[in-house]
């Protein structure tokens, strides 16, 4: 029997908003970023994701708060690439690495490529609406990529995955990996997203290639958002809320893990480096204790400029509990569980210079 289809008034972003996160201190360039001219004598790496890379609300905001030259991309001081620039630059690999980092929350493959996006931070948006900030060109031609460019990583995909909707599903009692096993008429199933989204992600990393021809590309996965047992999950709004055990063994084997896999796989296809997040990361999903924790739920700890509030009108009251709405992110422990995975990957690409 097929489920009734589910059409949530508003998406709710989780995982990848939020989807598994930036810029560097002296490092940075200003958004959009302008190409240096003789760049011969340092690196150029460019930076490419979604709010997995960015690092949503967990360090100071890139650029900072007040700023003319904030985007709505939501990049913070506390994301790995922040981290691993501040690294390279305290111990340069032979020269100098000059960080573009043009990540942005609730980005999709095809922001990376070729349609812009209309990013929706609810961190003081224009004129107060966080549907306000304008429309960035796709993270290719934000990064300037060209033959000068040195390494690329890219972090991108999870978005695509049915976090947000098996919430709006498990709220309604409705069981999310039937609903999207045997879709109603009109839904795209499981397993068409996830074909679409290797389609997706190897025409992109084609395009990467394209536009910066010397560039050795690196690609990097997602972190271990679930429990390897969904029952050890309580419940409630600091983790999955109400979705089920069955649910979250579903999404995590299903999807979420079914996304790293297209991810690895495709990197191999192009010759590309693939950074594993996954396997360092199991053990701190967002139901482990909260002393271990490396993934914030529905509601969890955040920097004070970050809202607190559920968009979509869902009931969940963060502020009741002292907490805000992380939506299913990293925090900062697994951004720096991340660092020197993605440091080393960079520093190896290049060498291969």
């Amino acid at each position: 029997m097929r489920l009734p289809t589910i059409r949530p008034r508003t998406r709710v972003p989780l995982l990848g908003l939020s989807v598994l996160a930036l810029t560097v201190l002296a490092l940075t360039v200003p958004l959009p970023p302008v190409a240096a001219e003789g760049s011969g004598d340092r690196y150029e790496w460019a930076v490419l994701g979604d709010s997995y890379t960015a690092g949503l609300y967990i360090g100071d905001p890139r650029p900072p708060l007040g700023s003319a030259a904030r985007d709505g991309c939501d990049r913070t001081a506390g994301s790995y690439p922040d981290l691993v620039g501040r690294a390279l630059a305290a111990h340069p690999p032979g020269r100098p690495v000059h960080l573009t980092d043009v990540s942005c929350d609730n980005a999709a493959i095809g922001n990376i490529t070729h349609e812009r996006q209309r990013p929706t931070s609810p961190v003081q948006p224009p004129g107060g609406d966080p549907t306000g900030w304008p429309e960035v060109d796709p993270q290719l031609r934000r990064a300037q990529l060209d033959g000068r460019t040195d390494v690329v990583t890219v972090g991108i995909g999870a978005i695509a995955l049915p976090f947000g909707e098996c919430l709006q599903l498990a709220l309604a009692h409705l069981s999310c990996a039937a609903y999207f096993t045997d879709p109603p008429e009109g839904v795209e199933g499981l397993d068409a997203k996830l074909a679409r989204i290797r389609e997706e992600y190897g025409r992109m990393l084609g395009a990467i290639h394209r536009a910066a021809p010397h560039a050795r590309v690196v690609t990097v996965g997602y972190p271990a958002v679930l429990p390897e047992r969904g029952s050890t999950c309580r419940g409630g709004p600091t983790q999955l809320g109400p979705i089920t055990p069955a649910d979250i063994d579903w999404l995590r084997e299903d999807a979420l893990k079914a996304m790293n896999t297209i991810v690895r796989t495709e990197a191999a296809k192009h010759g590309d480096r693939y950074v594993d997040r996954y396997t360092s990361s199991v053990g701190h999903d967002v139901c482990a204790p909260e002393d271990a924790q490396w993934i914030e739920g529905i509601c969890g700890d955040a920097e004070p400029f970050w809202p607190a509030a559920v968009p979509g009108g869902l009931p969940f009251d963060c502020p009741a509990i002292g907490k805000r709405a992380t939506l299913l992110h990293p925090n900062a422990g697994e951004h720096a569980n991340a660092t020197p995975l993605v440091e080393r990957a960079v520093r190896e690409a290049l060498l291969d210079h």
